[in-house]
């Protein structure tokens, strides 16, 4: 009953170690603090050497609203034409599609020269170089430039010497040329001068100005990529238009130049059609001028040649009738005319599109749409052309469609034209009427009508045509600008990058982050053996006790009058082992075997100092060597080596007391080594005078501490084991794996080693893995406050 309730009190043990505890987790980082403190000490520096040599931003925007658009509606400005038809209903802006062309190179571009962005001059600073926008004392003014210059970079510096003189330097220092202010330099990079400016003042003198000079298209990206473009909301058409830059001013010069180049280019394209139909007009009306001046003339010559002065009453009706007639005729064949050399330049641009003559007096009001739907998809791919390539999606869309549209155009109009000649086959049928009427009249007053309707005719059609080039050039007259300013480009003196706070906060957050990161890293990896919990979590037999770290050289750490923690770890070993030895056998010695996984675990530091621990409380202790394999003890203690069990057990002259050896530090105590290395120690221990050892030794002492080789490289230790009264087991901490444990919680299962127990040495004690010791009491300080490290070691360890 009592065994079943001792399994049952291990197994909860060994149930309730696998739960997380929360405070040892915090204490595997609380004891790396000072790992966290350098890495926010360091991560801050970096942060603050970051924010001295980073050049700070500032930020300026500026807010347009974009005109003809369906959702701001038609300008004001040209409210007041609206009934004269050079308004087109179709040609309201797509907000998205000016963004896009507010982004785009050409119109960049066209800032990037406007502003000379690709030059930029610089004062050299303690530790920013400074750039100087406005208030420049030269500007490099360029007569020619080189066709590979354009696009190269470019730094040199102009030193300058006085008001009159300046050299050239390269950036390494290396003098280039010397030369005088406004005087022209013919160099590699094209015709140049440096001019001076009427602000410099003797501040400049003898100082260094660095020019840069930059590629002209990496100057438009790198403005495209910084420049940012959005609408207030989706239902607007005010656009807010933001840039950073090093130099505020320059961020503002930008942004307002942008918008002005914007509008010039609109201005441009509506420009376009007009001008189209202006050269048209222009041309018919020269054509119709000349032939109503020779129809003048004819007029004037027949009153002369017959001496008429007017009509009679029925000459005016007729007249009047083929008048009314004959301007029908007229605006059939106008519309005609109009229609056949639309189709002429449809088919003439159906590879190279541009742009068709608009508001000629189409009484189709489809066709008139259709014409300003076509001139608007061509000046969008025009636009296309210089922003995209020729693969580009947009542009491939736009083209398909302006060819869709130039086949329904040729299609409507081939359908118009056959209706103006059926409209003016039944004019001319009414014409022939009108004629037979005139027959009628005198012959000379018949002619007379007949040279008087054909002047109509002309008057009428140069009157239609002047309206026309008047209304033209109102639309050119009041071409307004397609952005309205709202707001003009404005900076904060403030820089938004980098923002300190934000970086600081940065800088602290990965300070903390990557110790943390680091040391869960390092203890997920981890596999190695480190406190009591870890030995408990994988073993079920008694834990006797824990022997802290110790940085000192010290082999014998126990001795009567020590305090330190070490040594009353070894004392509280020697009271546990009390409860592990039995008193079967009152009047003989007890025999207490040392062993471990492999080697480099102590055993030999732990055999020693046990021995003297139990010698210190007046027991006679004998420390045997019988790790024949690989002897330490005496390597240990600084002793050469010496005859021991080896030469005891293969020579029948060699008696135990002839083996035998103390040493002054440590009372009671004797020592007997392992001896010389066998070849076969295996079958050196399956001898009987093993035996005989074990039964004298056990006579003559109260302890024997046997120092044996570790169990998982050889099976010597099992060989003796019968003769052991209690096994400690030693496991070095932060040495030996957690996967090796596995071997002493078998050997304990199956009872290959009697009264085993575990012993964990080299507790790093300081790292939370220990329970703590300095038993001290006032009787002295503990072995860590004794403790004379380096500083680094310390603040460290």
């Amino acid at each position: 009953m009592l065994e079943q309730k001792h399994n049952y009190i291990n197994n909860q043990e060994l149930e309730g170690s696998h739960n997380i505890n929360i405070r040892e987790e915090l204490e595997k980082y609380l004891g790396n603090w000072r790992w966290f403190v350098l890495g926010v000490f360091l991560s801050l520096s970096l942060a603050f050497i970051n924010l001295k040599y980073t050049t700070p931003k500032y930020s300026a925007t500026a807010s347009i609203m974009i005109k003809d658009n369906k959702k701001s509606g038609i300008s004001q400005e040209l409210e007041a034409f609206k009934d004269l038809g050079i308004i087109g209903g179709g040609s309201a802006n797509n907000t998205d599609n000016e963004i896009y062309i507010l982004k785009s190179r050409k119109i960049i571009g066209n800032v990037v020269d406007s502003l000379n962005l690709t030059t930029s001059y610089f004062t050299e600073g303690r530790v920013l170089n400074k750039e100087i926008y406005k208030q420049r004392p030269i500007s490099l003014e360029f007569i020619k430039n080189e066709a590979n210059f354009i696009e190269k970079d470019t730094t040199f510096v102009i030193s300058i010497i006085d008001k009159n003189n300046f050299e050239i330097k390269d950036v390494e220092g290396v003098l280039i040329l010397s030369s005088k202010f406004n005087e022209i330099i013919d160099s590699e990079i094209g015709l140049f001068n440096i001019v001076l400016s009427n602000e410099f003042g003797q501040d400049f003198n003898e100082k260094e100005i660095i020019i840069r000079h930059k590629g002209r298209n990496k100057m438009i990206d790198s403005y495209r990529s910084r420049i940012k473009i959005s609408a207030v909301n989706i239902n607007s058409s005010v656009l807010t238009l933001s840039l950073e830059d090093a130099v505020k001013n320059k961020a503002e010069d930008f942004l307002n130049e942008l918008v002005k180049q914007y509008n010039l280019d609109a201005i441009q394209d509506k420009n376009i059609v007009s001008e189209k139909t202006r050269d048209f007009i222009k041309d018919r009306l020269k054509s119709v001028g000349n032939d109503l001046g020779i129809i003048q003339d004819k007029v004037k010559n027949y009153k002369l040649q017959f001496g008429i002065t007017g009509l009679s009453s029925e000459g005016i009706l007729a007249l009047e009738a083929v008048s009314v007639n004959n301007q029908k005729i007229a605006e059939i064949k106008s519309q005609l005319n109009l229609a056949e050399w639309i189709q002429e330049k449809l088919n003439k641009e159906s590879k190279e599109n541009d742009v068709l003559p608009t508001n000629l007096g189409f009484t189709d009001l489809t066709i008139t749409s259709s014409i300003q739907a076509y001139n608007e998809l061509v000046l969008n791919k025009n636009k296309l052309i210089v922003t995209a390539g020729n693969r580009n999606p947009q542009l491939i869309e736009t083209q398909k469609r302006i060819t869709t549209l130039n086949k329904n155009l040729l299609s409507s109009l081939a359908n118009l034209k056959k209706s103006l000649e059926i409209q003016l086959s039944q004019l001319n049928t009414e014409a022939q009427k009108v004629s037979s009427k005139i027959s009628e009249i005198p012959l000379i007053e018949r002619g007379m009508i007949d040279i008087k309707r054909q002047n109509q005719i002309y008057s009428e059609l140069y009157t239609y045509l002047l309206k026309k080039k008047e209304e033209t050039a109102i639309s050119l007259a009041v071409t307004v600008p397609n952005a309205k300013i709202i707001d003009f480009a404005y900076g904060s003196d403030t820089p938004v990058s980098p923002k300190k706070n934000s970086v600081y906060l940065t800088a602290l957050i990965f300070g903390i982050i990557i110790p943390f990161i680091i040391i869960s890293l390092k203890n997920l990896l981890d596999t190695k053996i480190h406190s009591k919990r870890d030995i408990e979590e994988f073993l079920s037999m008694p834990f006797i006790g824990e022997i802290p770290h110790s940085d000192k050289d010290d082999k014998i750490v126990v001795s009567k009058d020590a305090r330190t923690s070490i040594a009353e770890s070894f004392r509280l070993v020697r009271t546990n082992l009390d409860f592990m030895l039995t008193d079967n056998q009152k009047n003989l010695g007890k025999s207490i075997f040392i062993t471990s996984t492999t080697s480099g675990e102590g055993k030999s530091f732990i055999s020693i100092n046990l021995a003297a621990a139990l010698s210190l409380s007046n027991k006679k202790v004998l420390l045997l060597g019988l790790d024949l394999r690989a002897p330490k003890v005496t390597k240990y203690l600084g002793l050469p080596d010496r005859k021991g069990i080896t030469n005891y057990i293969t020579s029948d002259n060699i008696q135990l007391d002839d083996i035998k050896f103390s040493i002054p530090e440590i009372t009671n105590l004797d020592i007997i080594s392992s001896g010389v290395i066998p070849p076969n120690p295996a079958e050196l221990l399956l001898s009987d005078k093993i035996e005989d050892l074990f039964e004298q030794v056990k006579q003559d002492y109260d302890f024997i501490i046997v120092d044996t080789a570790p169990v998982n490289l050889v099976t010597d230790t099992l060989l003796v084991s019968k003769y052991a009264d209690t096994f400690m087991y030693v496991a070095r901490a932060n040495y030996l794996d957690k996967r090796l444990l596995n071997i002493p919680q078998a050997l304990y299962k199956e009872n290959k080693i009697p009264n085993m127990s575990i012993l964990l040495n080299d507790v790093d004690v300081k790292k939370g893995y220990g329970y703590g010791y300095g038993y001290g009491y006032g009787y002295g300080n503990s072995y860590f406050e004794n403790e004379k490290k380096p500083w680094y070691k310390r603040i460290f360890s």
